[in-house]
């Protein structure tokens, strides 16, 4: 695996002062898939004190609270360092009431959401993967670490981050955390809209949304509730083999092929994605409409 040479050298560092440092999350599961990996973050035993002591002047506390210190080497780069730390109670469903240092990387890793992004990787390239991460990888499959509908009730927003995942890199998700991704489901309506905003605009960018759009219209329901009477509604038309759902799924596809513009959900104006979802759901509102006037 290929490491930024101005993250080798955050990582150089940290080991330099005594500190253990590894690669951890998404740049890690990207690079080993093969992908062009985006942000790199590193985790690491030294507490926030010394990360900003250490990296000073080119270090800011931008998450002391959790123990995140951002990193800015220069060039327009920035590396997240957080220290090894155990979670306390989640009582809002998305953030951790209090944070626990620790000095094990196991203990770090027990905490992330999925299995592939709770791999980590030190500057010799050693790999410490305590979950199996590495396997689903090759298999292709999402899976929660430790008890999924914990790790939903935990953070709700790992719910939609799990259909982004699985609409980006087109993994399937595995029974156990697909049936708490379902049965969490109804926690998303306390979580930020904009958060909700910024991974849904993520799962209709992905290679394989028809997939999870088909597959989880219930659990995308609950973020908006106005796609739900699609779901099975016959479009009683000798010109449309699909219910009104999956021709909206289909269609929404068809937009985003050979297209990579970002797709803002809630905004209409120039979307086409977005107006094919509402399009569609509005067509629905105004059949059933129309058939209960014919009715009384």
């Amino acid at each position: 695996m290929e490491i930024p040479e101005y993250v080798q050298e955050i990582l150089r560092r940290l080991e330099g002062a005594g500190h253990e440092a590894w690669c951890v999350g998404g740049a890690v599961r990207d690079a080993l898939l093969g992908r062009e990996a985006g942000d790199w973050d590193v985790t690491s035993g030294a507490e926030p004190e010394a990360v900003l002591s250490l990296f000073a002047p080119h270090a800011l506390p931008t998450g002391l609270k959790h123990g995140t210190v951002t990193v800015a080497p220069g060039g327009g780069r920035s590396v997240e360092v957080t220290t090894f730390r155990r979670d306390g109670d989640y009582l809002d469903h998305r953030h951790p009431e209090r944070v626990e240092f620790t000095r094990s990387l196991a203990e770090d890793l027990a905490r992330r959401d999925f299995t592939v992004n709770a791999i980590a990787v030190n500057l010799r390239g050693e790999l410490s993967d305590p979950f199996g991460g590495r396997a689903d990888l090759a298999a292709h499959v999402l899976r929660a670490v430790g008890d999924p509908e914990k790790r939903f009730q935990e953070d709700a927003l790992r719910i939609l981050r799990g259909l982004r995942f699985a609409s980006r890199l087109g993994f399937s998700i595995e029974p156990g955390t697909a049936k708490a991704i379902r049965r969490c489901a109804p926690l998303l309506e306390r979580i930020a809209p904009e958060r909700v905003l910024t991974e849904l605009t993520g799962i209709l960018c992905g290679e394989h949304v028809l997939d999870v759009l088909l597959e989880y219209p219930d659990v995308l329901g609950v973020v908006l509730p106005e796609i739900l009477p699609c779901v099975g509604f016959d479009q009683r038309s000798v010109y449309h083999c699909y219910d009104v759902w999956a021709h909206t799924a289909h269609a929404a596809a068809a937009a985003l092929d050979g297209m990579n513009v970002p797709y803002m959900v809630g905004t209409l104006a120039g979307d086409d994605t977005a107006f094919l979802l509402m399009r569609d759901t509005e067509s629905a509102r105004t059949f059933c409409e129309e058939i209960h006037e014919m009715l009384r």
